[in-house]
C-alpha cells in the first residue's frame, strides 16, 4: 500500500514523535496523513505544530475523537486532550486545515434552526457570547462566510464533551481557528 499524501493549497507543518517530550522516532509532516503506521509510528504522544492549523484524530483514516491543533507546542496527551469528557491518549491521523484570509472572517449565528430569529455577526472569536449580548445560551443554527470555527459548550473555549456523541444546542463561546 501506497501512503497518498494530498498537497493542500498552503503552507503547514507538523512535527510528531512516537514518545512524550519530543522524544523518540521524528516525522515531519506537510500534508495530510491518513494514518501513522505508514509512517513506520505505532502511535503518536508529542507534536508540535510549526505553521498552519491541524486537526488530529484518535484512529486512522481520519476516525473517532478529533482535536484542533494550532501553532505551539504539545508535549504529552493532557496538551491537546485538556479536561474533556473523552480524552484522546494518541493520534494516529492528522490534515491540515485550510483557514481563509482572517480579515474577510464572519461567522452568524442564529437564535433558531434553519437561519431565523435573532441573529448576530462574529469577525473573531469570543471567549463568552453572554457578554458580548447573546441572550440564552442555545444558538440555533451558523452561517460561514469565511474562516474555520469552533463552537464550544462553555464560556472560555471549554467542553464537557466533544466529537458527535455530545448531543447539546448550547454554545457560550466560539473561537476562530489561527492560521
Amino acid at each position: 500500500m501506497t501512503l497518498q499524501r494530498t498537497k493542500p493549497a498552503g503552507h503547514w507543518k507538523i512535527v510528531v514523535w512516537d514518545q512524550e517530550g519530543f522524544q523518540g522516532q521524528r516525522q515531519e509532516l506537510a500534508a495530510q496523513c491518513p494514518g501513522v503506521l505508514e509512517l513506520g509510528f505505532e502511535t503518536l504522544r508529542s507534536l508540535k505544530v510549526l505553521s498552519g492549523a491541524w486537526v488530529g484524530f484518535e484512529r486512522p483514516g481520519f476516525q473517532g475523537q478529533q482535536y484542533v491543533l494550532e501553532r505551539g507546542e504539545y508535549p504529552c496527551w493532557g496538551a491537546w486532550s485538556g479536561n474533556t469528557a473523552y480524552p484522546a491518549e494518541r493520534l494516529t491521523s492528522f490534515r491540515p486545515v485550510a483557514c481563509a484570509n482572517h480579515r474577510d472572517s464572519r461567522l452568524t449565528i442564529f437564535e433558531q434552526e434553519n437561519f431565523l430569529g435573532r441573529k448576530g455577526e462574529l469577525s473573531d472569536g469570543y471567549p463568552s457570547l453572554q457578554a458580548l449580548g447573546w441572550d440564552g445560551k442555545e444558538v440555533g443554527s451558523f452561517h460561514v462566510s469565511a474562516s474555520h470555527w469552533v463552537c464550544c459548550q462553555f464560556p472560555g473555549y471549554r467542553f464537557r464533551e466533544w466529537g458527535p456523541h455530545a448531543q447539546t444546542p448550547q454554545v457560550q463561546s466560539v473561537r476562530r481557528i489561527q492560521q
